[in-house]
């Protein structure tokens, strides 16, 4: 193995592990407690929005996508037919495909989403309490359930992922 396939694989395994299990710790523990804390999680949500976790998460995730789809490149020596169609080059790219179509969850459904309960939070605060402030807020359920959505699928791809990577070198 030469050295650039090694800090291939250390970038690749690092960003997905930090991601997979951001992932995982979020589908699980996070957006269930959240969900249950309902507007009272907003400083929750804020303090990950003001850590950058939303800019974040999504580079950290193309970083393992693309070391990754580097690494396939070289192995297959230039995705050549024959190694892509062996049981480890599907496998490779069953969990590589999985990741893509999580990063694009993320991107697509999940960010957005998130941001838009941040301001709608945010914006919140400048709105009286009573009746008002509830219809102010009367989207955020959709938009939870929203998100609530988008984990799950998120944390399913990337299981789909994270054991097609972990058995395709194995598979001949």
């Amino acid at each position: 193995m030469n050295a650039a396939m090694v800090v291939l694989r250390v970038v690749h395994i690092g960003c997905a592990v930090f991601w997979g299990g951001t992932m995982f710790f979020f589908a699980t523990y996070l957006e269930p407690t959240t969900r249950g804390l309902g507007p009272a999680a907003a400083p929750v949500m804020q303090g990950l929005e003001k850590r950058g976790y939303f800019t974040v998460m999504p580079i950290i995730a193309a970083i393992a996508i693309l070391s990754g789809a580097t690494m396939l490149w070289i192995d297959s020596a230039g995705f050549s037919p024959a190694w892509m169609g062996s049981r480890a080059g599907m496998a490779y790219s069953t969990g590589g495909l999985a990741a893509v179509v999580a990063l694009g969850i993320g991107l697509g459904v999940m960010r957005p989403t998130m941001l838009k309960v941040g301001a709608l939070v945010a914006s919140a605060a400048s709105v009286p309490d009573g009746p008002a402030r509830q219809a102010h807020l009367a989207p955020m359920a959709a938009l939870r359930a929203r998100i609530t959505v988008g984990v799950r699928w998120t944390a399913l791809l990337l299981t789909v992922a994270v054991v097609s990577m972990a058995v395709a070198r194995y598979l001949g």
